[in-house]
C-alpha cells in the first residue's frame, strides 16, 4: 500500500510538471512531495493521539521544505505541490484527489471559534501561485482558481475564479482538454458593458436632439450631423494597449464641428501623466477627423482623466 501511493506521487509528478526527466530526480529534488510524505506520517501520529509529536514532525517538514501542512489536514491522493514555497495549508482543511497547488497558496481559516474553519478543496482542482482560499467553504470538482486570486465565498464545480475577491470568471476544461492557460477578467467585462451602454444612451440623446425641429435650429442640426461623422469615423482609431477604439473606450468626452467654418474640435479624455500613448492617439484622432470632407482643421484637446469630477468641470470651464 505504502509503495503504491509512492509511485501514485511520482506519476502525478510526471503528469503534471513537464519539467520532470526521471524518478530520482522527483524522488530527491522536489520539496513538494517531500512536504506530503511527511505529512502523511505526521497526520498518523496526530490521528493517533500524538498531537506534540505529529505538530513537531510538521514543523521539520516546514523548516526543510518552506511548505506548511497542519498534521490536522485530510489530503488526498497524487496531489501535487508545484514548487511549494510559502504553501500553507490549515488544520481543518481538505484536498480531494488529483489536486494542482502552485506556490504561495494559502487554504487558510477566517475565524477563531473552533471547528472546521477552512476550506475543502475538490478533486482535480488547479489553485493558482499566491491564490488564497479562506474560510470553511467548499472549491467544486476540477474548479480553477487564479493566480493571486482572495476566494471567500463557495465555488461551483468546474468554475474558474479570478481577482480579489474572487469572482467566478467562467468555466474551466472538462478532463483530458487542453487548458489555455489565460485567466478572463471579469472587470475588463462589466467595463466594457457600461461603455457599451454610455454609448447606446449617448445615441439615443443625439437621435432626440435632432427630432426636435421646433426647438433645434436648422445650423445646430447640422452641427450635430457633422459631429456624428466626425464620431464614426473615429471609431476606426483603435488604442493598441487594449484593442478597442477610442470611441467605445470612452476617450471622446466632447465633439464641436462649426457649421460655418468646418472647424472641428475634439476632447480627448486621458491619462496624461501615464499614458505613453498620448502623442500618437492625439495625432491618430487628429489625422482621421481631418480627413473628412468640409473639415477645415481639426483641434484636439487632451483632458485629464476626470477620477475628481468637480476638477474635471473646472477644467473644462478654462478651455
Amino acid at each position: 500500500m505504502v509503495f503504491t501511493r509512492f509511485r501514485e506521487d511520482i506519476q502525478a509528478i510526471f503528469a503534471k510538471d513537464p519539467e520532470a526527466r526521471s524518478t530520482i530526480e522527483v524522488m530527491l529534488l522536489y520539496p513538494g512531495l517531500h512536504a506530503l510524505w511527511f505529512h502523511r506520517r505526521a497526520h498518523w501520529l496526530w490521528t493517533h493521539g500524538s498531537t506534540f509529536w505529529g505538530r513537531f514532525l510538521s514543523h521539520i517538514s516546514r523548516f526543510l521544505t518552506g511548505i506548511e501542512i497542519h498534521p490536522g489536514a485530510v489530503m488526498g491522493r497524487r496531489v501535487v505541490i508545484d514548487h511549494g514555497m510559502e504553501v500553507v495549508i490549515g488544520e481543518t482543511a481538505e484536498v480531494g484527489d488529483d489536486v494542482l497547488i502552485y506556490m504561495g497558496v494559502v487554504l487558510g481559516g477566517t475565524s477563531l471559534a473552533g471547528g472546521k474553519r477552512h476550506p475543502t478543496i475538490g478533486n482535480g482542482v488547479v489553485i493558482g501561485s499566491g491564490a488564497s482560499v479562506l474560510g470553511p467553504i467548499g472549491v467544486g470538482d476540477s474548479a480553477r482558481i487564479g493566480a493571486g486570486a482572495v476566494v471567500v465565498r463557495p465555488v461551483p464545480a468546474g468554475a474558474t475564479v479570478v481577482g480579489v475577491p474572487g469572482r467566478i470568471a467562467g468555466g474551466t476544461c472538462g478532463p483530458g482538454e487542453e487548458e489555455e492557460g489565460v485567466m478572463p477578467d471579469p472587470m475588463l467585462r462589466v467595463v466594457s458593458r457600461l461603455l457599451d451602454r454610455e454609448n447606446q444612451l449617448e445615441e439615443r440623446l443625439r437621435a432626440l436632439e435632432r427630432s426636435l425641429p421646433g426647438q433645434v435650429r436648422e445650423d445646430a442640426r447640422l452641427e450635430l450631423t457633422r459631429e456624428d461623422e466626425v464620431r464614426e469615423a473615429l471609431r476606426a482609431v483603435v488604442d493598441p494597449e487594449v484593442g478597442i477604439d477610442v470611441v467605445d473606450l470612452g476617450l471622446i468626452r466632447d465633439i464641436h464641428v462649426d457649421p460655418t467654418t468646418g472647424a472641428a474640435t475634439v476632447d480627448l479624455v486621458l491619462t496624461t501623466k501615464g499614458c505613453p500613448l498620448m502623442d500618437y492617439l492625439s495625432e491618430q484622432v487628429r489625422r482621421r477627423a481631418a480627413s473628412l470632407p468640409g473639415i477645415t482643421g481639426v483641434e484636439v484637446r487632451v483632458l485629464d482623466e476626470p477620477w475628481d469630477w468637480d476638477r474635471f468641470a473646472k477644467q473644462r470651464g478654462s478651455l
